[in-house]
C-alpha cells in the first residue's frame, strides 16, 4: 500500500510538471501550424494521461473498499461460524446427556422389571443365548460359503 501512494505521488508530481510545460508551451506566440498542431497534441496526451490515472486511482480506491469490506464480512462470517459451532457443541452434549440419563432410566426399570419377575428374566436370558447361537450359526454358514466360492474361483 505504500509502494502504491509513493508511485502514486510521483506520478501526479509528474503530470504537475507536465502541466507547467504545457503552459510554458502555450504562453510561446504561435510560429506555424505545425506548433499548434504539437501543442494540441500535447494538450490531448496530458488530459489522456490525467484521465487514465484518475480512473486508475478509482479502481484501486474501490478495489481496496472492496476488499475492506469483504474482510469485515469475512470476520463476521467467522465470528458467526465460532458462535454456532459453540452453541451446537452445547446442544450436542446436552443432547447426549438426555440420551444417556433417558437410557440409565430405562436400564434402571428393566432392573427392577427383571428382578420382580424371575421367570421374565430368565425369558430374557434364553432369548439372549437363542441370538447369540444363530449369529454363530450365520457365521459359520457365511465363512464355509465364502471359502467354497475362493475355493471354486482359483482352482477353475
Amino acid at each position: 500500500m505504500i509502494m502504491y501512494e509513493s508511485l502514486s505521488e510521483e506520478i501526479d508530481v509528474l503530470l504537475k510538471r507536465l502541466t507547467e510545460v504545457n503552459e510554458k508551451m502555450g504562453e510561446f506566440p504561435p510560429q506555424n501550424s505545425s506548433f499548434i498542431h504539437t501543442l494540441t497534441r500535447h494538450r490531448d496526451i496530458l488530459q489522456d494521461y490525467t484521465q487514465e490515472f484518475r480512473k486508475t486511482q478509482n479502481n484501486l480506491k474501490s478495489r481496496k473498499e472492496r476488499e475492506e469490506l469483504l474482510q469485515g464480512v469475512k470476520k463476521e462470517i467467522d465470528s458467526s461460524k465460532t458462535a454456532l459451532n459453540r452453541r451446537l457443541d452445547l446442544y450436542m452434549k446436552e443432547r447426549d446427556h438426555l440420551v444417556s440419563a433417558a437410557f440409565k432410566k430405562i436400564q434402571s426399570r428393566m432392573m427392577d422389571i427383571t428382578s420382580r419377575f424371575p421367570t421374565l428374566n430368565n425369558l430374557i436370558h434364553k432369548i439372549n443365548m437363542k441370538k447369540r447361537k444363530d449369529s454363530i450359526i450365520i457365521g459359520c454358514v457365511i465363512g464355509i460359503c465364502t471359502f467354497l466360492l475362493l475355493y471354486y474361483g482359483f482352482h477353475n
